[in-house]
């Protein structure tokens, strides 16, 4: 079985943040990482070149599989950051309300396990730093350290 391609790595967040261009998405960046840190009370850490991660947790697939993941964080990527919030898809009792939570958002489109934003601009911040906040609330029930 070969070995995860994303793994924490020993770049400093606030190095990696630094080079995010263009400035708006590094000032994004910014005032993301300041959420994330409040909600979580992590430090973060990098994640592979590109998504910084707050606290991480084990689990196994059906397949048997294992694997060592972010719990948390987010990618300030060129097009769109991308928020990694896992919870809010592996617990059916939270749906409804992170359906609800979503429609208040403002602009944004979703993956599988991720939120994307194109600029913090388009969704009220305070609705995000809600969804962050349940989202850690249920990784940490469901995967507790």
């Amino acid at each position: 079985m070969s070995a995860p391609k994303t793994v924490p790595t020993d770049v400093r967040v606030s190095a990696y943040i630094d080079q995010v261009e263009p400035a708006a998405k590094r000032e994004d960046a910014l005032a993301i990482d300041a959420v994330f840190r409040r909600v979580t009370g992590e430090e973060p850490a990098m994640w592979g070149p590109s998504i910084i991660g707050y606290g991480s947790y084990d689990t196994t697939y059906a397949s048997g599989r294992t694997a060592h993941w972010l719990r948390t964080g987010f990618s300030p990527r060129k097009a769109k950051h991308s928020f990694y919030l896992m919870g809010g898809y592996c617990d059916d009792l939270s749906a409804e309300r992170r359906a609800a939570q979503l429609a208040k958002l403002g602009k944004h489109s979703l993956g599988k396990s991720c939120l994307y934003i194109n600029r913090l601009d388009d969704v009220d911040l305070a609705v995000l730093e809600d969804i962050i906040a349940e989202d850690w609330a249920i990784m940490k029930r469901l995967y507790p350290d």
